[in-house]
């Protein structure tokens, strides 16, 4: 379920880790939905921050948070990010639990959960990354098994769908997104 903000209207995207210490605040605009959930944006200039690390983004990025399997006892379990080029890091799959827009709620929220699905334009191509930080925190944050055995299962699906540019992964879905983001005026 999202919130009843309208397309246009500038928010946060608030990650959190999974014992609730802060991560990343990604500063974005709402663009809208589509069969695939609701779509954010990103402009050249636009802050990303978590503790540690500030960065202003060079490139547009469009961002999608899925609903939610129907039947789900929890929110979505990754977000989407896509890099207008020249950005090499061209797909970004955040691997969450609960990533979740309440009603009522204007800021989306989710708990990283360390993997990401990467697709790059250059030599490194697509891989998982993060890995080593996914087997130290499942033990350190005690990550339960059934959320462990789930994830793995979502990862090897969504580096397989990014590997076969099926939707919502490929251009024929994101670029609409970017001329939408584009045209707002801000």
């Amino acid at each position: 379920m999202t919130s009843s903000i309208r397309p246009g209207t500038k928010t946060h995207i608030n990650w959190r880790k999974w014992d609730g210490g802060p991560h990343w605040v990604h500063e974005v605009v709402y663009l809208g939905r589509d069969e695939w959930g609701a779509w954010f944006g990103q402009r050249p200039g636009w802050r990303s921050h978590r503790p540690g690390r500030d960065t202003l983004l060079r490139t547009s990025c469009v961002m999608l948070l899925p609903d939610p399997a129907p039947g789900s006892d929890h929110g979505a379990e990754w977000i989407l990010t896509v890099n207008a080029p020249p950005q090499r890091t061209r797909v970004y799959i955040d691997v969450a639990w609960d990533a979740r827009w309440d009603a009522g709620s204007t800021e989306p929220t989710a708990i990283d959960m360390d993997l990401d699905v990467v697709r790059r334009t250059d030599q490194r191509g697509i891989y998982i990354d993060d890995e080593d930080e996914w087997e130290e925190h499942r033990v350190e944050y005690g990550y339960p098994l059934h959320v462990v055995n789930r994830l793995e299962r979502v990862t090897a699906d969504l580096k397989q769908r990014v590997t076969d540019r099926t939707a919502p992964f490929n251009e024929a879905t994101t670029h609409p997104w970017f001329d939408v983001l584009e045209a707002l005026d801000l």
